[in-house]
């Protein structure tokens, strides 16, 4: 039995940390950073912060299985 705990999702976000991001995508912090770098992750700057849309991490991946698929 595992004792490590899952992140709770706060479904009610409509921004997340570059952290949360890369979590939801299960990758890096400095992947996720590189993905925004190359804007095939949308990100908005909030003040001097960067923060990424809710719905960007599906939206990516959604792109990459139609990639994928047309390959």
């Amino acid at each position: 039995m595992s004792t490590e705990l899952s992140p709770v999702v706060d479904s009610t976000l409509v921004l997340l940390t570059v952290e949360e991001a890369a979590r939801r995508l299960s990758i890096g912090r400095t992947t996720c950073y590189g993905l925004i770098r190359t804007g095939e992750l949308e990100s908005v700057p909030v003040g001097t912060l960067r923060r990424i849309p809710a719905d960007a991490p599906a939206a990516y991946v959604a792109r990459r299985r139609a990639a994928h698929r047309a390959a």
